[in-house]
């Protein structure tokens, strides 16, 4: 198997900054969410604040859903469909009091991608808190399997699995082929602005993915991590957003951030994100779930 590489440290600290600009987008603006605004407006002003901050590309445009639709409702799995959904895409729903929202973006800046969601409430939300409250353990386990060099295929069923002991909707499975990550490929850096998009991804992101999967397929890997016998093998080096997404009763969470596998490890890009922070404010975090 020989899919992708080692990063360099001054790769990875791009990355990282990619990532963080990410998230500053997500945590700015929700400070200027109120109610009655729509998905639709808060993507636009995701947009416009990563453009603002040198975004020139992207894996896909802005993403917001509120309500019920953070669960997905009403959203079926990728491979039940004839083309796309229209409803997985930013719409009139509108903000209320206490209503969970999730914000998802993918900038790129100078060749280097960033994948991240990041959840919230206008207000008070109980079911969020405990969502969000459990998926530290996710990403302990999906990190601690990840080091064994278990096949992604039974990491994504550990997955599985946990969300059916907590008793939890795994919503991830609703994405584009069930995806609990895909990898992340370094672009050209051209100096360009505002690469073409189609129906809201970044055509060269998206072709490095479609390049792996042809490689993938030749070599026995594949660049989407699922619970599919396709994912039956080891982790491949490089860098994977993952994403963990948790229903229940009309309320979804989730976090979405970059996983680094090298060919003996594998560690989180970054741990001063907004759900680790969250997790230490509420004491749930040790020092030790960091290595």
């Amino acid at each position: 198997m020989t899919a992708g590489i080692n990063y360099s440290h001054e790769d990875l600290a791009s990355f990282r900054q990619v990532q963080r600009l990410a998230y500053d987008c997500a945590e700015t603006i929700t400070r200027h969410m109120h109610v009655g605004m729509t998905e639709r407006q808060v993507a636009a002003l995701m947009k416009e604040y990563l453009l603002d901050h040198g975004a020139d590309d992207c894996f896909h445009q802005p993403f917001a859903w509120f309500g019920d639709r953070t669960a997905f409702r009403g959203l079926i799995a990728f491979k039940q469909l004839k083309g796309f959904n229209p409803a997985f895409y930013p719409g009139f729903r509108r903000l209320e009091e206490n209503m969970p929202f999730i914000l998802d973006c993918a900038p790129s800046v100078r060749g280097c991608t960033a994948d991240i969601g990041y959840c919230g409430v206008l207000g008070e939300n109980k079911i969020l808190d405990q969502l969000m409250d459990d998926l530290l353990q996710y990403r302990q386990l999906i990190l601690t399997m990840a080091k064994q060099r278990k096949p992604l295929v039974e990491i994504s069923r550990a997955v599985d699995a946990l969300c059916k002991k907590h008793g939890y909707d795994p919503r991830h499975k609703a994405y584009p082929f069930e995806t609990l990550a895909h990898r992340i490929e370094k672009l050209a850096d051209d100096g360009k602005k505002s690469h073409l998009t189609i129906a809201n991804f970044g055509v060269r992101n998206v072709g490095e993915l479609v390049r792996d999967r042809i490689k993938g397929a030749r070599e026995g890997w594949s660049p989407i991590w699922n619970s599919s016998d396709s994912s039956n093998h080891a982790p491949t080096v490089g860098l994977w957003a993952v994403e963990p997404h948790l229903g229940l009763k009309g309320v979804g969470a989730k976090w979405e951030e970059l996983l680094v596998i090298t060919e003996d490890d594998a560690f989180w890009l970054d741990d001063d994100v907004p759900h680790v922070r969250r997790w230490q404010a509420r004491g749930l975090w040790l020092p030790q779930q960091a290595a």
